[in-house]
């Protein structure tokens, strides 16, 4: 029976016919461990990322459907006003015609990819009638690849600057480029078998991303009879691993800040044609076009018209009055446009060595990540970004350029030998944490003299500072102290800063001896803490609060000679008028608690169930990164962004790995796993990450075909 259903399948592929939803079904089987993390096995690849869709849907379809709303430019016609500026970005970038030329130029096997995409998830809808969409009801093939043509809003782009270009983001909330929350990166360790008890290669994947709304991490494994054999995360939405392992070799990524847009002026200044813009000597003319997009008001939805434009190099997403009746337009050029991220991501997934990893990097398709590697050979490599364009150096590109002046095209991508790199290092280790690639080991770094400014303009970060830390001496690390070490919460900025307020306290103790007086007992418990993240430390609470403070006041250019005492008066407030004292543990005020998962349908609450959290936000220097805001109306802060997936592996004959998601794998309140890995977190510990279909098989909480 099984050669059987092989020689049909042969045959229909053979003949060109799709194999049915039902076809590839048969062909998956997905086994979810105690955990809830699905093992996909599927006989081809395409199958198996059948599989991993259908149970992507299962554990999370809301914010899946959510997320692909943003990518196609359809937000508003379910969220209103307030998604209109994230539509209009799409159409600027003509989201919709690229990926379609993209799925049309892609090779048979690319399609066979694309179109399981599509097929596990309208298999889904078809057999759960009970799930109903807001929107798409039909997802196709071609979708799993628009957001890889969305491009950034630009920055230097004002809200004004946009509201001139489309007058419909009047009425819109915030226009400008959020950049990066403040806890949003990433860590990412490798060392090589000289650093390691083991004697093999070991590898930290850790992101930082926000824990509700868009680009939620999802752990899988996926398997095939073709060589697909990768455990890790997914980004919701997508049916490939984004970070993780395979049998040979696995990786990381942080984000970085070299320049992969830019915005270009185009002038405008032609009285008798309105799209003629200034080049050279002379002008060419920009493509002007117009599109519907339906809007959700109070009233029904509403179908607006937005007037469009582009230059040849890119659109126009923002306008300003040159004078004289000039216009000046800004258009945004981006690195990324044409795409081949998934491409790229499964030949990373299917690598087997270093030189077909290092193959696959060389496509040079993805924007904004730095990569880190080991593999079972005991390589460790960290390249420096991926998509770069090549610019004159003669230009400050951090701001816009002229875009009649020739001078300021781009000249294709850099090479990847271009870019800074280390393979390893004499140390035998390295680490990124969205930091400076020439510090990325004790030793065998990048010159930075050698690389562009735009290149590489990351500055070295607190967590960066820890990793070295923690990495830079000479003991070999277990895989237990791999572990821990992963989920360090000792905050190096406090090394610094307490010092500083000392300093400021002895000044203050001679100037002001009453307000000083009232600090004593607050300065002494930071003067002898230890400065680690502990749940039943008052010293972090202090430290984390009052720094927190010091930063907003630093933001607002407040002049205060004695700043940081300004700050640690205003937290003692805080905490005496919220718990009636300022002695309050860490754990009693940083808090984890899941809400629905966009994030904004439902608020915290401190009367709802929450846990303890010895983690701190990025400003601190901690590995361990989590991120709290304070909710209306509550006493406690509560995580919205950090340490989202965690990952320790050793790479053996058979690697060994561990993990860790923020919350759990389902966003169903009424699973089992919809919170069942927050004590692990609370309590810094790790699950397993079985990876061999035997060990599975000891642990399996279920085994079925999609549709059963």
């Amino acid at each position: 029976m099984e050669s059987m259903f092989r020689f049909l399948v042969a045959a229909a592929l053979a003949l060109g016919s799709p194999l049915t939803a039902g076809d590839l079904a048969r062909q998956v089987t997905i086994y979810r461990d105690t955990y809830g993390v699905p093992h996909v096995f599927g006989k081809t690849d395409a199958a198996a990322m059948f599989g991993l869709m259908y149970a992507q849907a299962e554990d999370n379809f809301w914010q899946l459907e959510t997320d692909y709303l943003h990518f196609l430019g359809r937000a508003a016609e379910v969220e209103g006003q307030a998604a209109l500026a994230n539509d209009i970005q799409a159409r600027a970038y003509e989201v919709e015609a690229r990926a379609q030329a993209q799925y049309r130029q892609a090779s048979p096997y690319q399609r066979a990819l694309c179109d399981a995409f599509a097929a596990g998830l309208n298999y889904y809808l078809e057999t759960h009638p009970d799930v109903q969409p807001r929107l798409i009801r039909h997802f196709e093939p071609w979708f799993v690849l628009a957001d890889e043509h969305r491009g950034p809003a630009g920055a230097g782009i004002t809200r004004a600057d946009r509201v001139q270009a489309f007058p419909a983001l009047a009425q819109s909330g915030d226009l400008d480029e959020p950049g990066l929350p403040a806890d949003e990166g990433s860590n990412m360790w490798a060392i090589a078998p000289s650093r390691s008890a083991t004697g093999h290669a070991m590898l930290l994947i850790n992101p930082h991303v926000g824990f509700f709304g868009a680009d939620q991490r999802y752990e899988a494994h996926i398997h095939s009879d073709e060589g697909l054999d990768v455990a890790g995360f997914a980004t919701l939405g997508t049916p490939y691993i984004r970070s993780g392992h395979n049998r040979y070799l696995g990786w990381s990524h942080t984000n970085n800040y070299a320049r992969v847009a830019d915005v270009y002026i185009e002038k405008f200044d032609d009285p008798h044609d309105p799209l003629a813009y200034r080049y050279g000597d002379g002008h060419r003319r920009a493509t002007e076009w117009r599109e519907q997009i339906r809007v959700k008001t109070a009233a029904g939805v509403e179908t607006r018209t937005v007037v469009f434009r582009k230059t040849h190099h890119g659109p126009v997403l923002g306008m300003r009055a040159a004078g004289c009746g000039a216009i000046d337009g800004l258009a945004v050029r981006f690195a990324g446009i044409e795409g081949g991220v998934m491409w790229q991501r499964v030949e990373m997934n299917k690598a087997r060595n270093l030189r077909e990893f290092q193959t696959a990097l060389g496509r040079l398709a993805l924007t904004g990540s730095n990569t880190i590697y080991a593999d079972r050979a005991g390589n460790i490599f960290y390249l420096h970004g991926d998509a770069i364009p090549r610019r004159s150096t003669k230009f400050d590109w951090t701001k816009p350029v002229d875009g009649s002046d020739p001078e300021t095209e781009w000249h294709g991508k850099h090479a990847m030998a271009d870019l800074p790199q280390v393979l390893n290092p004499p140390g035998g280790w390295m680490q990124n944490c969205n930091s400076t690639p020439f510090l990325t080991s004790g030793a065998g770094n990048p010159d930075r003299a050698m690389y562009p400014a735009y290149m590489a303009p990351e500055p070295d970060t607190e967590r960066s500072k820890r990793s070295r830390a923690i990495l830079g001496g000479g003991d070999r690390f277990t895989f237990d102290q791999w572990a821990m070490a992963a989920l360090d919460t000792k905050m190096g900025l406090a090394a610094a800063r307490i010092p500083e307020l000392r300093a400021a306290y002895a000044k203050l103790q001679q100037s002001d001896p009453a307000r000083a007086a009232k600090l004593a007992d607050l300065v002494a418990a930071l003067a002898a803490w230890d400065q680690v993240g502990r749940i039943d430390s008052v010293a972090a609470t202090l430290f984390v609060r009052m720094e927190t403070r010091a930063i907003e006041l630093r933001r607002n250019r407040t002049a205060d000679p004695y700043l940081s005492i300004t700050a640690l008066e205003y937290v003692k407030a805080a905490l005496e008028a919220d718990f009636g004292a300022w002695q309050v543990a860490w754990g009693e005020v940083n808090r984890l608690q899941r809400i629905h998962t966009s994030g904004t349908q439902e608020p915290f609450a401190d009367a709802r169930p929450s846990l303890p959290v010895a983690g701190a936000p990025s400003f601190t220097g901690t590995i361990f990164t989590f991120g709290a805001r304070p909710a209306p109306g509550q006493k406690r802060w509560y995580g919205t962004v950090g340490d989202t997936f965690v990952s320790v592996v050793d790479f053996g004959p058979v690697p060994q790995a561990r993990s860790l998601l923020v919350f759990g794998q389902s966003a169903d309140p009424h699973s089992k796993h919809f919170f069942d890995q927050a004590e692990l977190y609370s309590t810094q510990r790790f699950k397993p990450a079985w990876y061999d279909l035997a060990e599975i098989r000891q642990h399996l909480e279920r085994a079925y075909r999609p549709g059963e």
